[in-house]
C-alpha cells in the first residue's frame, strides 16, 4: 500500500495544521529574521521602522469599535449573569476582585524589574500635540464628547468608553427591545473582530519591521530586554498560579493546586498546542461537573469567567505597558499607572479571549493615558505570541479555581467526590465529550444534579431555563471568539 502525505500509516486522514498555527510560526520566523537583519545591517533595519508603524496604525484604527462593542456586550452579559441568582452575582464580584489583583501584581513586578531598561525605541513617536498639564476638573470634563458620534472620531478612548457605558446601561433597562439591540451590536462585534483577524495576518510583516528597527538602533540589548520581559512574565504567571491561586484554593477547599492541574493535564496540552484557552472550554465544563461541582455553578461560572476572569491577560497588559513606557524613555508616573489599571479593568472585560483584542486593549489604554507611547505596541507584537501560552494557561487555571471556590461558597460542592476524583478513584469518562451535548442538558438534570450533591446543603434557587439559555449562549460566544 502506497503511503500518502494526506493519510497516516493506518490509512486515517492526517490532521490539517490550523491556520493560526501558520500565523504563529510566521511571527516566530519574522522575529528571528528581524533580529538577524538588525544585527547584520543596522542602517537598513532602522529604515524598516515605517513597516512596524503602519501595522500599529491599523491596530489603532480598530481600538474604538473594539472597546465600544465589548463594553456594551459585556454589560449585557453581566445582566444575564445577575438573572440566575446569587451564583452569578458572587462570580462577578470574585472576577472583578481577582482581575484587579492580577493587574496590581503586573504593575508591582513591572516596577521592580523595570522591563525595557536600556532599550531605545523613542524614535517611534506618536504624532500628537505636546501634552499640557491639566487639572482634575479639566480631565473629567474632557471625558464628555462634544457630540455622541464625535467620541469615535476625536481620538479619545475615554470618550468612547464613556459612550459605551451609557449605551450598555441604557440597553439594559429597555427589556426585550434592548436585548435585540444588544444582539445587533454583538453581530457587529463579529464583523469588527473579523476585520481585526484580517489585520493580524499582517503581524509577521509588522513584527519584522518593528523588531528589525529596534535591534538596528539598540543592538543585542534589544533581544536581552525582550527576553527579560518574557521571562519575567512567565515567572509572574507561575507565581500567581502557585502562590495566589494555590493558597486561595487550599484555604477554601483543602485541595492542592498542582493536584487540580494534574487532573486537567489533557486540557493544558490542548491549550499549549492552540495558544488559546477557548479550545478547552467544553472540556473544562465537563470535567468540573465530573469533579463534584454542581451544574448550575459550572454552567454560570465557567462561560462567564472566560470573558471576565482573565488573570493572565491582566498581568500581560500592565507589564507590557510598563515595558513600552520604559523602553521609550518615558516611564509612567504612579498616577498614570493607576489610571491605566482602572481603564484596563473595564476595557479588558469580554475582549481578551479574542485573538488580537489584547493588543487593541493595550493600545487603547495607552491612547487614553499616554498617546505618545502607542507606537511602542509594534515591538510587543513581535513577542506577543511567545507569551500567549502563559496567558492562556493562567486564564484557564484561574477559571478552574474560581469554579471550585464559587461551588464551596454557594454550598454546591461535593467535597468527598472531589477527593475521590483527584485521587483517581473515579476516572473521567472521555465519551462524555463525544456523545453528550452538554449545552442541551435538560433543566431537570440540572435540578437533580444540584440537589444530589453529597453534603452540599440546600441548593441555590436557580431559574434553570434562564441558566440553560445563558450557558448555551455564553458557550457559543466563547466558541465564536475561538474561531475568530
Amino acid at each position: 500500500m502506497a503511503l500518502s502525505l494526506r493519510t497516516t500509516r493506518d490509512g486515517r486522514p492526517r490532521k490539517k495544521i490550523d491556520r493560526n498555527h501558520w500565523l504563529y510560526i510566521s511571527v516566530i520566523v519574522a522575529v528571528v529574521a528581524g533580529v538577524i537583519v538588525g544585527l547584520v545591517a543596522p542602517q537598513f533595519a532602522t529604515a524598516l521602522e515605517p513597516i512596524g508603524k503602519g501595522f500599529v496604525s491599523l491596530i489603532k484604527m480598530m481600538i474604538a469599535p473594539v472597546i465600544f462593542c465589548t463594553i456594551v456586550v459585556g454589560i449585557g452579559s453581566i445582566a444575564k449573569a445577575s438573572t440566575v441568582g446569587k451564583i452569578g452575582g458572587l462570580a462577578m464580584v470574585y472576577f472583578l476582585v481577582m482581575s484587579s489583583f492580577a493587574l496590581i501584581i503586573g504593575l508591582v513586578v513591572g516596577n521592580i524589574i523595570h522591563p525595557g531598561e536600556g532599550l531605545n525605541i523613542a524614535g517611534a513617536q506618536y504624532d500628537a500635540p505636546a501634552a499640557e498639564a491639566t487639572s482634575t476638573q479639566e480631565f473629567i470634563l474632557g471625558i464628555i464628547p462634544t457630540t455622541f458620534f464625535s467620541a469615535f472620531t476625536g481620538g479619545s478612548i475615554l470618550q468612547v468608553l464613556f459612550i459605551a457605558l451609557l449605551v450598555g446601561f441604557a440597553l439594559q433597562g429597555m427589556g426585550e427591545r434592548g436585548a435585540r439591540m444588544v444582539e445587533g451590536i454583538r453581530n457587529f462585534q463579529v464583523l469588527v473582530f473579523r476585520i481585526l483577524g484580517m489585520i493580524l495576518w499582517l503581524a509577521p510583516i509588522g513584527a519584522f519591521g518593528a523588531i528589525a528597527a529596534v535591534v538596528g538602533k539598540t543592538g543585542f540589548q534589544a533581544v536581552i530586554s525582550l527576553g527579560i520581559l518574557m521571562g519575567a512574565f512567565y515567572i509572574t504567571c507561575f507565581l500567581f498560579i502557585a502562590v495566589v491561586l494555590g493558597t486561595l484554593l487550599y484555604v477554601v477547599t483543602r485541595v492542592n493546586i498542582f493536584t487540580l492541574m494534574k487532573y486537567l493535564g489533557r486540557e493544558y496540552l490542548l491549550i499549549v498546542g492552540t495558544s488559546s484557552s477557548e479550545a478547552a472550554l467544553p472540556r473544562l465544563i465537563a470535567k468540573m461537573e465530573h469533579l463534584g461541582v454542581s451544574k448550575p455553578v459550572v454552567g454560570i461560572t465557567v462561560p462567564t469567567g472566560y470573558s471576565f476572569n482573565l488573570d493572565g491577560t491582566a498581568i500581560y497588559l500592565t507589564m507590557a505597558s510598563l515595558f513600552i513606557a520604559t523602553a521609550m524613555g518615558s516611564p509612567m508616573s504612579i498616577g498614570e499607572q493607576i489610571g491605566l489599571m482602572i481603564f484596563m479593568i473595564i476595557a479588558s472585560k469580554g475582549a481578551a479571549g479574542v485573538t488580537g483584542a489584547g493588543l487593541a486593549t493595550l493600545a487603547g489604554g495607552l491612547s487614553a493615558y499616554r498617546p505618545d507611547l502607542v507606537d511602542g505596541v509594534g515591538v510587543i507584537v513581535g513577542i506577543d505570541r511567545f507569551m500567549s501560552e502563559a496567558r492562556a494557561v493562567t486564564n484557564f487555571t484561574g477559571n478552574a479555581v474560581a469554579t471550585m471556590l464559587i461551588g464551596v461558597w454557594t454550598k454546591e460542592y461535593d467535597g468527598q467526590r472531589v477527593r475521590e476524583v483527584l485521587a483517581g478513584k473515579i476516572p473521567f469518562d472521555e465519551t462524555l465529550l463525544t456523545g453528550h451535548d452538554h449545552s442541551a442538558t435538560p433543566a431537570a438534570d440540572a435540578k437533580e444534579q444540584a440537589s444530589a450533591e453529597v453534603g452540599a446543603g440546600p441548593a441555590a434557587t436557580v431559574d434553570t431555563k434562564s441558566l440553560d439559555a445563558f450557558r448555551a449562549q455564553a458557550e457559543a460566544e466563547a466558541a465564536a471568539r475561538g474561531r475568530s
